[in-house]
């Protein structure tokens, strides 16, 4: 009996070493069988009895020999955890597939049923049980049509179908929120008017990825690709450039065949296609079929080179979290509670009526589950979000994950709304509003990327990665000098400006900092192609003490303003040695003009007085990557724009107060509302060759 138990036990450890990987794919349409029907995504309720294109539910089920799993990614604006953990236990007593080995996501097409309330739009209920049955049916399909099959991966770069949708308004330029307060800093589309603006809130991120299934003869099984973008928009009922996509995947790569093209929603809460950095009269303006079209091209490059692996490991592990409603406080309330009592049974017909009602709806329910989820397969890492994520969030998730490969699906096993950063609740703005669709705790977004972060070391048992820019000639040339400290903020967040310099010389963050966008001289500054990181100050600072910093000194810093020249008084303070929360009679400031006198100039002053300023030679354009240098040799000040001599001047006798700040001046007056980057200090006065070195070609 005992060799028989060993015997068998031998045969079993044999089989599951060669057991194949197996896939199958299935597309089933849940077009709503009845019209009209109640659709989500805007802020009001509305009903849509037309139908542009059919929608869809697109699966795939994949095993390894030990686990099983399913993707599904639907043609929807969102769905409930609630109602997607029901839908999952139902494909798992019909399939066999544990609920916990099954991601749903939702492509967030904002022309399609609506299947969970938000805002002023509450769930169809005859279309809710019929999705569910369908969702069940994907599953099933999909695992019967599983043959033995191979996984590929490949990336493209696709940065010019993706743009920042949320931008910073000017401190001047506040917008009103629905409970009637100018509290709006940022917010969605304000781009649109650059007068009224000072910059993008975050980066996009414009990875293209693919994800191929294979017979193990070559044939396509299914193509899943991942992009962040939110959506394109449509009237009617249809799937969106999702749908577009998907189906023009089959129909380059399978037309004849049943290839199945999906494509999830990759992190997109601040990203749209129109890119606002371009002047209006000269941005595309693409049909949905052109768009899509283009980013087909794009990957139809990339599917051509993937390299397959012929027996890929999966893995999937599920993390659930309970994460508290940012509730309304008793005054808050009690205004919703009379809002509403004057609504009687009738809708919402004002976004001041949406936001009341939703103020109830989250003191009522206080807290919520949510769903992360990590996949492995073979060296391809997907993490997941209930969420409408920012750009920024799956960019952390990614350069931290253990894998070389790794996509971001957001909207997947719920729809529980926006997570901004923590910093940018402060801004405002229709994602941080509370309510359904933006009504998770402040720290839910560092809560839910350290989940996926740690779900991806799990499935592969390997730490996660040390994020760090390369160091490119240009940021050599800055540590050849031998700098005090040199800060070359590439930070996702803060509040530590970590110093890059060998003294561990770190500075704080102040308060209203958006992180991660585009820096000056990406080619220099790094050397692995990576684009150079550089926060946008939104008024406030970067500050360090330097108690032995003496008289001689010097700064170099990049500067990028985003405040036109006559925007106010003084366009903005890029660094300040003073003490704190006043101008003492001792004291450095570095700044640029504005409408009050030297528009758009360097200035400078020492002490109190500003009516001393120097004033440097050059209109500076705003927008654009400046490389300043302020050299104080006793005495003397001088001041080096681009490497060009701008200003030098006598400044009389000067003390040395230990703190400096960069972004901003130490009684915080006009501080800047721009990008800083590479900030170097030097205990010492850097000469003109010394200078030289600093400026990038």
């Amino acid at each position: 009996m005992i060799r028989r138990i060993l015997f068998l036990s031998a045969i079993l450890t044999v089989q599951s070493l060669h057991a194949e990987f197996k896939a199958g794919s299935a597309v089933i349409d849940i077009t709503p069988p009845k019209l009209p029907v109640l659709v989500n995504g805007g802020m009001l309720s509305r009903y849509v009895d037309k139908l542009t294109t059919h929608i869809h539910a697109r699966a795939i089920v994949a095993t390894d020999g030990k686990t099983e799993i399913a993707i599904v990614v639907v043609d929807s604006c969102m769905m409930g955890r609630e109602f997607l953990d029901d839908a999952k236990k139902a494909a798992a007593a019909k399939t066999g597939i544990p609920a916990e080995r099954m991601l749903i996501s939702a492509t967030h097409a904002h022309s399609t049923p609506a299947s969970m309330g938000c805002l002023g739009t509450d769930p169809d209920p005859n279309y809710v049980p019929f999705l569910k049955e369908k969702l069940v049916e994907a599953i099933a399909t999909a695992q019967a049509a599983m043959v033995p099959a191979r996984l590929g991966f490949a990336k493209a770069d696709a940065a010019e179908f993706t743009a920042l949708r949320q931008w910073i308004r000017r401190p001047d330029r506040l917008a009103e929120d629905p409970f009637g307060n100018k509290s709006v800093r940022a917010n969605m589309h304000a781009g649109r008017n650059w007068d009224d603006v000072t910059g993008e809130s975050g980066p996009e991120d414009p990875d293209l990825s693919l994800i191929s299934f294979q017979t193990k003869d070559g044939k396509p099984l299914a193509v899943l690709a991942n992009f962040s973008m939110h959506y394109f928009g449509d009237k009617e009922i249809s799937a969106d450039y999702f749908g577009l996509f998907a189906d023009g995947l089959k129909q380059r790569i399978d037309p004849e065949g049943k290839m199945v093209g999906i494509m999830p929603h990759g992190c997109s809460g601040d990203i749209y296609r129109v890119d606002y950095t371009v002047p209006e009269k000269e941005r595309p303006k693409p049909t949905m079929a052109e768009y899509t079209n283009g980013l087909l091209d794009i990957a139809l490059k990339a599917y051509a080179g993937i390299k397959y692996d012929e027996q890929p490991t999966l893995a999937m592990t599920e993390t659930r979290m309970t994460l508290k409603y940012r509730t309304p406080d008793k005054q808050r309330l009690e205004w919703a509670q009379r809002v509403v009592k004057e609504m009687g049974d009738r809708l919402a017909k004002t976004p001041t009526e949406v936001y009341a009602r939703e103020q109830i709806l989250l003191h009522e329910r206080q807290q919520t589950e949510i769903v992360v989820q990590a996949l492995l397969l073979g060296d391809i890492g997907i993490a997941t979000t209930p969420n409408e994520t920012y750009a920024i969030t799956g960019l952390k998730i990614k350069a931290a994950s253990p894998l070389p490969h790794t996509l971001v699906i957001e909207l997947a096993n719920g729809g529980d709304g926006y997570i901004p950063p923590p910093e940018m609740h402060a801004w405002g703005g229709y994602n941080t509003w509370a309510a359904r669709s933006a009504g998770l705790e402040v720290d839910a977004e560092p809560k839910i990327a350290g989940a996926a972060i740690a779900a991806l070391e799990r499935i592969t048992d390997k730490p996660r990665r040390e994020w760090k820019l390369s160091d490119g000639a240009a940021a050599k040339a800055v540590l050849d000098l031998k700098p005090a400290a040199y800060w070359r903020l590439n930070e996702f967040t803060g509040p530590v400006a970590a110093d890059a310099s060998a003294h561990d010389h770190d500075a704080v963050y102040e308060r209203d900092v958006a992180y991660y966008l585009a820096g000056p001289k990406s080619a220099s500054f790094c050397t692995h192609g990576e684009v150079n990181r550089a926060p946008h100050l939104v008024g406030a600072r970067i500050r360090s003490r330097f108690p032995k910093l003496g008289h001689q000194y010097s700064i170099s810093l990049w500067f990028w303003n985003g405040m036109p020249n006559d925007g106010r008084d003084t366009s903005g303070w890029l660094f300040s040695r003073a003490d704190d929360h006043g101008l003492g009679l001792l004291g450095d400031h570095l700044g640029i003009g504005g409408k009050s006198g030297n528009t758009g100039k360097l200035i400078f002053f020492s002490g109190s007085n500003e009516k001393n300023v120097v004033a440097g030679k050059t209109e500076i354009p705003r927008w654009q990557w400046q490389h300043v240098v302020l050299v104080r040799d006793k005495n003397k000040v001088s001041a080096y724009l681009n490497g060009a001599l701008e200003f030098e001047a006598d400044s009389g006798p000067f003390q040395s107060p230990h703190e400096c700040f960069f972004g901003g001046r130490s009684d915080n007056a006009s501080n800047w509302e721009g990008r800083l980057d590479e900030i170097a200090v030097f205990d010492r006065a850097l000469n003109a060759a010394e200078i030289a070195k600093l400026e990038v070609k």
